[in-house]
């Protein structure tokens, strides 16, 4: 069922992983599609596979953010979704953590976030939604996460206060926060294969259904907030882990 059709969507770091999944199936559901990524090569070939339209944006870069926003108001004027998907995950123990390593993270998760929230809002509809792809990390306390950890958690706390703020707009805004799910962002962290491999093999004995999730399962969810069958639902966060997060007594 094409949900979405005549609804235009933005896709923040769309060029891989949940974005990408993301981007095909809004897509499918009849949505035109706009993906952002800083890797050229990257979004074309996104472009090419998934017949959306790429444009090259820095989430980090305020200069970048506003040309994104013109652009999309030249090409499509309104948008009516947005799905700010793009992010950076990196680790570091408290002891050793650098400045650098905590301004990139907050720069791209948290500022770009927010900033690119307060650009899009001058072009979205009214009846929109807005959603946030945040981190089941904002809560389980997990070692050597603490600045991403505190990313994904400051954008929890955006997420509902941007809901009361735009209400009067009729404009949803909900989150996404997944669990372990396989996409390239292990190999962007310099894991192995092996290394992926084992790590997964521990971690999905903690979570119930015994397997990491798949970007598409995630997608399908972001397109249920995205249309008009979640038409009562703003403010939430969505878990989606398998049950890593279920605190089993036997």
């Amino acid at each position: 069922m094409k949900n979405l059709e005549n609804k235009v969507a933005i896709i923040t770091g769309g060029n891989s992983g949940i974005g990408y999944a993301a981007a095909a199936e809004l897509t499918a559901k009849g949505a035109k599609v706009i993906i952002t990524g800083r890797n050229k090569e990257a979004l074309v070939k996104a472009e090419n596979e998934l017949n959306v339209k790429g444009i090259v944006s820095d989430q980090s870069d305020l200069k970048s953010i506003n040309s994104l926003v013109e652009q999309v108001k030249a090409e499509f004027g309104k948008v009516d979704i947005l799905f700010l998907n793009a992010g950076i995950a990196a680790f570091a123990p408290v002891e050793s953590a650098s400045e650098e390593h905590y301004d990139s993270i907050m720069n791209v998760n948290v500022k770009g976030v927010y900033f690119t929230v307060q650009k899009v809002l001058t072009i979205l509809n009214d009846n929109g939604s807005i959603i946030f792809n945040t981190s089941i990390n904002a809560h389980v306390g997990m070692p050597n996460s603490s600045v991403y950890a505190s990313s994904k958690a400051a954008v929890l706390s955006l997420n509902k206060v941007f809901a009361t703020e735009l209400a009067q707009r009729k404009i949803r805004v909900n989150a996404v926060s997944p669990g372990p799910v396989e996409t390239p962002l292990y190999g962007k962290l310099g894991l192995e294969k092996e290394e992926v491999e084992g790590f997964g093999s521990i971690l999905g004995e903690k979570i119930l259904l015994k397997r990491f999730g798949q970007a598409e399962e995630i997608a399908k969810t972001v397109s249920f907030l995205a249309s008009d069958d979640a038409s009562f639902i703003t403010g939430t966060e969505i878990v989606i882990d398998g049950g890593l997060t279920v605190n089993a007594v036997i």
